[in-house]
C-alpha cells in the first residue's frame, strides 16, 4: 500500500483524442479512475471549452460551447506506470503529447505553456500569481485591449486585478484589468 503522506509529484500532460470526442474520453477516464487505487493522483482533467454567444438560424442569441483545443484533453496528475497504462488504454485516447510512442511515458508540459489555457478557462490559482512581479512586462490576451503590452505597476490578489502602465496614442496611461487576461512577455 502506498504511503498517503507522500507528496505528489504532479505535472501537466496533454492527451490526444479524436476531435469531437473530448468529453466522451474525459468521462471514460473518470469511470476508469473510479476503480483505480491511484485515482487521487489525478487532480484535474480538463476539456478546454468556453461558452460563447452566437446567433442561431432564427437570429436569436444562444449560448454555445466551443472547444479551444479540439482533439486534446489536459491532465494535472502524477505520472506512474499504473496511471500511464490506465490513461493511454482508455477508449478514445489516441496518444500523449511528448511521447515518442512504443510505450514511452510522455514528458510533462511546462506550466508556463499551460497557464494561458487555464486562465482563458477561468482557472486562476496562487501558483500563477507567484510568477508575476511588479515591473514585469505583460500582454493583454483578451477583451477590448487585446494585444496591448505594458508593465505591471500593481497586483491585487484580493480583487484579482492588476494595474498595467501602457502607452495609448503616445501617452502613458494606467489600465486596470483582470489577472486572467494577461500573459508574460518573453524577450
Amino acid at each position: 500500500m502506498e504511503n498517503k503522506d507522500k507528496t505528489l509529484q504532479v505535472k501537466w500532460y496533454v492527451a490526444s483524442t479524436q476531435s469531437g470526442q473530448e468529453n466522451t474520453v474525459r468521462n471514460n477516464i473518470l469511470k476508469r479512475l473510479e476503480s483505480s487505487e491511484k485515482a487521487e493522483t489525478v487532480l484535474r482533467l480538463i476539456v478546454a471549452e468556453i461558452e460563447e454567444e452566437v446567433l442561431n438560424a432564427k437570429n436569436e442569441t444562444v449560448i454555445k460551447k466551443r472547444n479551444l483545443y479540439p482533439g486534446y484533453i489536459f491532465l494535472e496528475m502524477e505520472m506512474s506506470d499504473e496511471m500511464w497504462f490506465l490513461i493511454r488504454n482508455t477508449p478514445g485516447v489516441t496518444g500523449f503529447i511528448g511521447s515518442s510512442g512504443r510505450g514511452a511515458k510522455p514528458f510533462p508540459v511546462d506550466y508556463e505553456d499551460i497557464e494561458p489555457i487555464l486562465k482563458r478557462l477561468g482557472y486562476v490559482d496562487k501558483k500563477m500569481y507567484e510568477r508575476y512581479k511588479i515591473n514585469d512586462y505583460v500582454r493583454i490576451i483578451d477583451g477590448p485591449f487585446v494585444g496591448t503590452e505594458g508593465q505591471i505597476i500593481e497586483i491585487d490578489k484580493e480583487t484579482g486585478n492588476v494595474k498595467i502602465e501602457t502607452t495609448f496614442f503616445g501617452r502613458v496611461s494606467v489600465t486596470e484589468i483582470n489577472f486572467a487576461l494577461i500573459e508574460k512577455v518573453v524577450f
